[in-house]
């Protein structure tokens, strides 16, 4: 395991492989070893990295910034992608981490060659519930008994667990500061029920001008709309349906996330294989 000091925060990375770079983050909060799977498949042809992001993991709890913890997360992104000379790279994930990819490739589109993208978050119900999961829980718990409160969650007691430091920054916050951030990070959500994809405009997303490769959900969260969205309001992508039928992801859901992290891994992995592979053969010569 190594962590890096990226942006005043110790984030912890894992790479193999070599080659040209492709960094995965997972869905929700989890942390990057859900990614370890497909990293792994990939690590025979390319330089593979899985990493926890901010709040999430091993790395370090910071409820601070400015801008959404979706923006600070991808400028974290690009200044870990400049640190360990990734770049530019393949950006993938799913769900939230296909949110990240996005976002960074919006606002650093030097750093990003590419991305390979699943279960596209997008719609209200999706606002709603992520609103409520990534911030509100912890807001109510904030509200009741201050940060002990917080810190005894079942979320952010795993990421004392895992950085015993983070119990220390946790209880030395102010909890009116906590739930103002909180507050502030869940209006990136509410407010974008009405986009085509969580966090992104049209006119952003019509400005990412790299190879993608969505592969679509299919449930009230990855809606099969919000990656139909993607696709067309992306210039250079191209679109697979969902790897997984609703009645097993219905099962899958309820049951171990390993066992989610392994089947998205396992369907997504070839799709993403292919479409390197042609575009890498495609890419022009210097010189030429």
């Amino acid at each position: 395991m190594a962590t890096a000091l990226i942006n005043g925060c110790n984030i912890w990375y894992e790479m193999a492989g070599s080659g040209q770079a492709i960094i995965f983050t997972p869905g929700g909060r989890s942390p990057g070893s859900m990614m370890r799977t497909i990293a792994d498949e990939m690590s025979c042809s390319y330089r593979t990295v899985i990493h926890d992001r901010r709040n999430c993991g091993a790395s370090d709890v910071v409820i601070a910034g400015e801008g959404s913890d979706q923006e600070i997360w991808a400028d974290d992104m690009a200044e870990m992608i400049r640190q360990l000379d990734l770049g530019p790279a393949y950006l993938s994930g799913w769900s939230s981490g296909c949110r990240l990819s996005i976002l960074t490739a919006i606002r650093y589109p030097e750093l990003v060659k590419g991305l390979l993208l699943g279960w596209v978050t997008g719609g209200a119900t999706a606002a709603e519930r992520l609103a409520y999961q990534y911030y509100g829980q912890f807001i109510e718990a904030a509200e009741a008994g201050g940060m002990e409160a917080v810190a005894a969650t079942e979320f952010f007691a795993e990421r004392i667990t895992e950085n015993s430091s983070n119990r220390q920054r946790l209880l030395s916050m102010d909890t009116g500061e906590f739930i103002s951030v909180m507050s502030r990070w869940s209006t990136f959500f509410t407010e974008g029920a009405h986009l085509p994809v969580i966090g992104a405009t049209e006119e952003e997303l019509g400005a990412i001008r790299v190879p993608t490769c969505i592969v679509a959900g299919n449930d009230e969260v990855h809606t099969l709309t919000a990656a139909q969205n993607l696709h067309r309001l992306l210039p250079q992508s191209e679109f697979h349906d969902p790897p997984i039928s609703v009645e097993e992801w219905e099962r899958l859901w309820v049951g171990p996330a390993e066992d989610l992290a392994r089947v998205r891994a396992e369907r997504a992995a070839p799709i993403f294989k292919e479409f390197l592979q042609r575009v890498e053969v495609a890419e022009p010569v210097p010189g030429n």
